[in-house]
């Protein structure tokens, strides 16, 4: 299981022990879930406290006994949709703040799997109806894992982004099956001695470089000149 996903809802590592603990367990005392989860004492009684006031894990008294219960894990989307609500409330406010900058940098360094995902997750913000990737391998699968592509890839659609993708041969599979649910989408496979480790997007005046080493991490470039170089260089490759 890709508890990665608990950590982008915004989990830290030991409030996935506990709850995961517990979702095995069932009602448990402290101790067995110190026992468990292999954590301090005092690490646990913090998650408790914490997942308690996230609406994640319950408790009974029973005497002078607490023992503490999960909530069922589709609960789970209720707590996304209220993180999601309060979000949109101080959007506006967020967005007011981004137009005092002077002047917007025009490259930025995203690292580790959190990161590359904001990284790619952003190339699609944007007015732009044309995306392009070369590059992408099956590290870059397993290392974000297909439910975040296909959600990325759903939202593409959603705002009508047409793509073309070239990918190395290790993911023909994955590009049949993109072509084959999702439209507005192209897919071309290359070579086997095709680069594996690096992948390179272009969408609008946005150009991302992402290096797929174990840690990822991914430049953005934001510079209509650059972007317009890199898809030049992109349809040379897709001719060929």
């Amino acid at each position: 299981m890709d508890i990665s996903i608990l950590e982008d809802i915004g989990l830290t590592g030991a409030e996935i022990k506990v709850f995961l603990s517990l979702l095995e367990l069932g009602q448990s005392t402290a101790g067995k879930i110190v026992e468990k989860s292999k954590l301090q004492n005092a690490v646990v009684h913090r998650a408790f406290h914490s997942l308690i006031e996230k609406g994640l894990i319950t408790y009974v008294l029973e005497g002078k006994i607490k023992r503490y219960q999960a909530i069922e894990p589709k609960l789970l989307l209720n707590f996304i949709d209220e993180k999601r609500a309060k979000l949109e409330k101080i959007l506006p406010a967020l967005e007011a703040k981004t137009k005092l900058q002077k002047e917007k940098p025009k490259a930025r360094i995203f690292q580790g799997i959190r990161g590359v995902k904001e990284l790619i997750s952003l190339m699609i913000e944007t007015d732009s109806k044309e995306y392009f990737g070369y590059g992408g391998s099956q590290k870059a699968s397993d290392l974000l894992g297909e439910f975040f592509w296909e959600n990325f890839h759903r939202k593409r659609i959603q705002n009508k982004i047409n793509a073309k993708l070239i990918f190395h041969q290790s993911l023909k599979k994955w590009g049949d099956y993109l072509m084959k649910k999702f439209k507005l989408t192209d897919v071309k496979t290359t070579k086997k001695d095709f680069e594996e480790l690096t992948e390179t997007i272009i969408c609008g005046k946005r150009v991302a470089i992402i290096i797929y080493l174990d840690e990822p991490f991914g430049f953005l470039i934001e510079e209509p000149l650059a972007a317009k170089s890199y898809k030049r260089f992109f349809e040379l490759l897709w001719k060929k």
